[in-house]
């Protein structure tokens, strides 16, 4: 198999949130994918290449955050974005600014290892890492 492509897909009821939001945090740019119906699909491009997608799902339903037995919509993947021990200050009030929901803030962020769970626009759980 000759993979050209590897990247995840976030499903979202406003495509054109969720890609700012990752295209801002991951210091890229939204791609409107001539491919696709209008409106159903964004490329987050990051030096050229795709690293996230945003799919069209009107019906899209908030993952629980944290997940816990057999909800219903528990936590179905999330994204780790690790940062230098030094920046994670820095990172959290940029995610912040660009509308990411703290979810669980570690309870000592001086410690040499931890993370931090936010959500994004539409509502996916991802991390703040480092360590």
């Amino acid at each position: 198999m000759r993979i050209l492509r590897k990247y995840v897909v976030f499903d979202a009821p406003d495509i054109d949130a969720e890609a700012s939001f990752w295209a801002a945090v991951l210091v890229g740019t939204v791609d409107n994918v001539e491919n696709y119906d209008p409106g159903t699909w964004r490329d987050v491009l990051v030096d050229g290449e795709v690293v996230v997608a945003v799919q069209h799902a009107p019906d899209h339903r908030v993952p629980v955050w944290p997940p816990e037995g057999d909800q219903e919509q528990g936590q179905q993947m999330h994204y780790d974005l690790s940062v230098a021990r030094d920046d994670v200050g820095a990172a959290v009030a940029e995610v912040r600014d660009l509308g990411a929901k703290p979810l669980r803030m570690a309870p000592d962020p001086d410690v040499r290892h931890g993370f931090h769970v936010f959500a994004d626009p539409a509502g996916h759980p991802f991390c703040i890492c480092w360590g």
